[in-house]
């Protein structure tokens, strides 16, 4: 079978934060640290996957939060509406990732059965592991899965020939990465479990985790599900933008792989 595409696509940023907010025991806690939000879309041929789906203008109100696309129509430079969507890979349930979940009515959802337990389940009885998630979002996912729209996957999954979810944890219970076969090599949409390329290629945590075991353990297998350590994508990082080629607007392709190399951190490995 034929390579699949990969585009990042921008919906939002907020640079209103700090270093601190980015990394536990950072040197410089106060120093400015920005963050991208972006959903990712995945073609090859006449097959479309979604991977995450932002959060919409009612959820940007609710957290102050703008957003520079509605995640729906951000679709339309590639020919695609909201129905055309059939099937959207759930890396976590958190707002900035699954709160356009109700503007794709016609997508069947694959998450980790773990993350539903969990954004269901006492843990949210907390206001600090509750705080990243919305209930409306919570909701759309349970109407899915009683419409008969959610796949689950415990582990190492398979999605469609070429693509593959996996369970790393960390940031959230059922936080999974998706590997993607491409013409650059099998490419990793890492999502949060790691934010920055910082996080991973320091073995820096990110403060907003619920198991900070599986968070470090899983920046490292991060870089076993990837050709290159440069094929990992981070899940807010403002370089992806410097790094990869630009599409036009808020697209940047990812599937040829970058055209400039990774900072240097000092990084472990």
């Amino acid at each position: 079978m034929s390579d699949w595409d990969v585009f990042a696509i921008r919906y939002a940023e907020r640079n209103a934060r700090t270093r601190g907010d980015s990394f536990i025991f950072d040197d410089h806690p106060s120093a400015p640290h920005g963050m991208d939000y972006f959903m990712w879309l995945l073609r090859r041929g006449a097959e479309t996957i979604l991977v995450d789906t932002g959060y919409d203008a009612a959820e940007a109100a609710r957290r102050d939060r703008p957003i520079l696309t509605d995640p729906g129509a951000a679709l339309a430079p590639f020919d695609l509406t909201p129905d055309d969507i059939d099937c959207i890979i759930v890396t976590h349930l958190h707002y900035d990732h699954a709160g356009g979940l109700h503007l794709f009515p016609n997508a069947t959802l694959h998450m980790q059965a773990a993350e539903m337990a969990y954004a269901t389940g006492p843990c949210m009885c907390h206001d600090t592991l509750r705080m990243p998630f919305t209930g409306d979002h919570i909701c759309e996912a349970v109407k899915r899965l009683y419409a008969g729209k959610v796949v689950f996957h415990d582990g190492d999954a398979e999605v469609a020939e070429g693509v593959t979810v996996h369970r790393i944890g960390g940031h959230s219970k059922g936080m999974q990465a998706v590997r993607v076969r491409t013409q650059a090599g099998w490419l990793c949409l890492a999502s949060d479990a790691t934010h920055f390329y910082e996080n991973y290629l320091t073995g820096k945590p990110f403060p907003i985790v619920v198991d900070m075991e599986e968070m470090l353990v899983g920046f490292a297998r991060l870089g076993g599900l990837a050709s290159s350590p440069d094929l990992i994508v981070p899940g807010h990082d403002p370089l992806v933008r410097d790094l990869f080629p630009h599409e036009g607007g808020e697209i940047w392709r990812l599937s040829n792989g970058p055209t400039s190399p990774l900072p240097d951190y000092g990084r472990l490995s």
